[in-house]
C-alpha cells in the first residue's frame, strides 16, 4: 500500500509513503521513459475507489538486491558466460592455416 503525498521537487514524479510489511518507506515514483535508466523497482499503482490518494502497489519488476548492488565495483562486465561459450564454439577450435597468403 502507498499514500501519495504530493509532487516531487522537480514536478516530474509523485512523492509517496509506502508500507511494505511492517516497514514504512519514503520514495518517489516516476513514469518509465524510453532510454532512461530505472532506479529501483518498477511498480504499478492502483488507486482505491474511496480514497484515490491511497494506492495498492503491484511490483512489476523487482529492483536489484541490496547485497549484490553493494558488492559491485569496477567497470561493467560486458562478456557474459554464454558470450564466452559461444565465442569458443565459433572461434576457439580453429587450427592455424598452414598455407601462406
Amino acid at each position: 500500500m502507498a499514500i501519495v503525498c504530493g509532487l516531487s521537487n522537480d514536478g516530474q514524479g509523485l512523492d509517496i509513503i509506502r508500507k511494505r510489511g511492517e516497514r514504512l518507506e519514503a520514495g518517489t515514483v516516476r513514469r518509465l521513459e524510453q532510454g532512461k535508466p530505472i532506479h529501483g523497482e518498477v511498480v504499478r499503482l492502483r488507486p482505491r475507489e474511496q480514497f484515490p490518494m491511497v494506492c495498492d502497489v503491484e511490483v512489476e519488476l523487482p529492483g536489484p538486491s541490496p547485497q549484490k548492488a553493494a558488492t559491485l565495483s569496477g567497470p561493467a562486465q560486458v562478456a557474459t558466460d554464454s558470450y564466452r561459450k559461444n565465442w569458443d564454439a565459433i572461434y576457439g577450435n580453429r587450427k592455424p592455416s598452414s598455407t601462406l597468403n
